[in-house]
């Protein structure tokens, strides 16, 4: 399980189960038990740190100083300094920092909804790959911002990001850009990449009222395993928070 605090894992469990056991997998198939990571947006290291306590050596690019520090002083508390590498950067100054075919996988997580252009960005991204290269991405979901809008009583809001092309449901809306998996899954075509498996993440999570989970015994636990096994199911896709594609560079 992603080893982090037990409400928060609500929003992490899935994409790190897909994850841990994709690079477990790509270790094998290439015979090297450490693999080259690149975490794009990785910020404090809310993933970078497990996968470095997997053994593999990360680096993460981010713009924010303040949050590269943060991920500094984490690497350091869980002894995985060695392992991560903090980068000032994007994915605009992407191929000035990272050699190209020198990854074996790329996360993308939180990246495609804020970059000017996510087509460029994923081609980038793709670009430092070696062949047969994993890449784990998670947007933001159209159909699911739409559902938790009317859910909310916005209807007219909910009206907005269903029609609106960039999914936002309004001028607050602090999220610039959310996707359907058809159109993630063509973005991620357009970068060279082919899709292995789509997952819903937080299909029940933000719609369970918290006081549900908290008060009853084992509850957390249960929403978990229900959220693993509605992940991989299609029906689900359109009500998750976020989409999570995990592909290899073909």
């Amino acid at each position: 399980m992603y080893p982090t605090r037990p409400r928060s894992s609500l929003r992490t469990a899935v994409v790190w189960e897909v994850l841990s056991e994709a690079l477990d997998r790509r270790a094998a198939e290439q015979d090297r038990p450490v693999l080259d990571v690149l975490d794009t947006g990785g910020g404090t290291g809310n993933f970078a740190v497990p996968v470095a306590r997997l053994g593999h050596r990360v680096t993460v690019v981010d713009p924010s100083p303040d949050a590269l520090f943060a991920l500094e002083r984490r690497a350091a508390e869980a002894g995985v300094t060695d392992l991560v590498r903090a980068v000032q950067g994007d994915t605009q100054t992407l191929a000035d920092l990272v050699e190209p075919g020198s990854v074996d996988a790329v996360l993308c997580h939180g990246v495609l909804e804020v970059v000017d252009d996510p087509a460029d960005a994923l081609s980038g991204l793709a670009a430092v790959l070696r062949k047969g290269g994993l890449a784990s991405l998670l947007a933001a979901n159209r159909d699911g911002a739409v559902l938790a809008r009317a859910l909310a009583g916005h209807f007219a809001e909910a009206r907005h990001a269903l029609e609106d092309e960039t999914g936002r449901w309004g001028a607050g809306d602090p999220v610039p850009r959310r996707f359907t998996a058809d159109e993630l899954r063509g973005l991620a075509g357009g970068a060279g990449l082919h899709v292995l498996a789509v997952h819903g993440i937080r299909v029940f999570a933000d719609l369970v009222p918290g006081v549900l989970v908290d008060s009853e015994p084992g509850a957390l636990e249960s929403l978990l395993r229900l959220e693993e096994a509605a992940a991989r199911q299609p029906a689900f896709h359109a009500v998750a928070t976020q989409l999570h594609l995990l592909a290899e560079l073909a």
